[in-house]
């Protein structure tokens, strides 16, 4: 049957109009300010000053436009490389090294003294005891062969840890670990 519910898949909309039709009532917004993109994107998440430099710099602003924001919002509270080096000290620790986790931060462009003084929380810390707990949630056993065995040390030196701090590990797992066959 023409123009039946079962035929409303083929039947092209009437003129002038479409499936689903826009409010007429709905107003264009106006274009966002750089404040206000700044603003929504630190709602969302952390970020450093020099990540969210290149956030509002990609939408095509000026440095001597966007500087100025960055600015008022470290002033307001609403940014601050301090607080988001620590919020990727937190996310990180227990699974990355020290020097990884340093990287990261490095990567993200957060200035050296709030990136030391985020770090300075892992100070404490046993790097061997964070491998060797990484290693057991991960894996568990000691490796079958050789194969397992390289790509335990392949894992946890891509987490940042040391070769000595890895092989250390392995040992303790009950692994024969030959120093000189993995160099």
């Amino acid at each position: 049957m023409p123009g039946s519910c079962r035929d409303c898949r083929t039947r092209p909309p009437p003129t002038g109009a479409s499936f689903f039709p826009v409010p007429t009532s709905r107003k264009q917004r106006p274009p966002r300010t750089l404040k206000q993109r700044a603003v929504g994107l630190l709602a969302r998440r952390e970020y450093s000053r020099a990540e969210l430099f290149a956030r509002l710099a990609a939408t095509g602003a000026a440095r001597s436009d966007v500087d100025p924001v960055l600015e008022e919002l470290e002033r307001a509270g609403y940014l601050s490389d301090s607080r988001f080096a620590a919020a990727v000290v937190r996310q990180k620790a227990g699974g990355y090294a020290k020097r990884a986790i340093a990287h990261a931060l490095r990567e993200k462009g957060v200035a050296t003294p709030a990136a030391k003084e985020a770090l300075a929380a892992l100070d404490g810390d046993d790097e061997f005891a964070q491998a060797l707990a990484l290693w057991q949630r991960r894996f568990g056993r000691a490796p079958a062969d050789d194969r397992e065995k390289a790509r335990q040390v392949r894992f946890l030196v891509s987490r940042g840890y040391a070769i000595g701090v890895v092989l250390r590990v392995l040992r303790t797992a009950g692994a024969g670990v030959d120093d000189d066959a993995l160099r």
